[in-house]
């Protein structure tokens, strides 16, 4: 079994395609690749996997997440479905998306047009993964060779934000821009379990934080006898001030 440090993950997938036979059209499964890396590099997780074979899907808008390389050596699939995916093939598939794409926004169906609320829940998760601090202090963005924990997959479904506490436990972070229903508990012990059972070391916790602009009661009633999610709402606060003309 080679190292697993000589190559990095994202150059290891082009051994994957060499080593599974993969040829142009034919499609694979996320779990074969998961499976073959169980096999060969078993220290790699689950997790990683899943989420440089979206880096190097060049249709999967994620992609931009993981920082996938705009000299082109990241454009090595084309994503399917959620678990499904082929080689890319320049001149039958589309342009691969990169940083120059253009990004076309929709509100999130919970998105309201209240000015104390984020206009998208992506607006709202992408300033909290850039000031994890004003959750916890010490708590950081989860990144490895590139993989953030923006948008993090699991199981064909995304995390919101996973982070790192000061002791080195998962914080899996899921975001609501209005208001939080108690359905989203499911969702977000889903994501806990699948931490710890596909990513996390063995005694390493996992926990959960939902953060919405309103947490309905049913929310805090369903969290009250689950001590491992944490509940917070936010809320934004706008200043000006006057500026001094020219003419004054």
């Amino acid at each position: 079994m080679a190292a697993l440090n000589e190559k990095p993950v994202r150059l290891l997938m082009h051994d994957m395609i060499s080593s599974m036979g993969i040829l142009p059209g034919q499609s694979f499964t996320r779990e074969q690749a998961v499976q073959w890396f169980a096999e060969h590099y078993p220290n790699v997780k689950p997790g990683t996997v899943a989420a440089h074979l979206i880096r190097l899907s060049t249709n999967a808008q994620t992609r931009l997440q993981y920082s996938a390389r705009a000299d082109g050596s990241d454009d090595k699939f084309f994503k399917i479905d959620s678990s499904h995916f082929r080689l890319y093939e320049p001149g039958r598939d589309p342009t691969p998306i990169s940083v120059l794409s253009p990004i076309i926004e929709e509100p999130f169906p919970e998105t309201s047009h209240g000015s104390d609320e984020f206009a998208y829940e992506h607006d709202l998760r992408d300033y909290l993964a850039k000031n994890l601090h004003i959750i916890e202090p010490s708590l950081k963005l989860y990144n490895d060779e590139g993989i953030t924990g923006v948008e993090f997959p699991v199981g064909g479904r995304f995390i919101d934000i996973l982070a790192i506490d000061q002791t080195g436990n998962y914080v899996v972070i899921e975001l609501k821009v209005s208001k939080g229903y108690d359905r989203v508990v499911g969702q977000i012990l889903r994501y806990i379990s699948w931490i710890k059972r596909n990513h996390a070391e063995p005694g390493q916790n996992v926990r959960g934080i939902i953060i919405a602009k309103q947490i309905s009661e049913d929310l805090r009633l369903a969290c009250s006898e689950t001590p491992s999610i944490d509940l917070y709402e936010y809320a934004l606060s706008v200043s000006v001030q006057p500026v001094l003309r020219l003419d004054q």
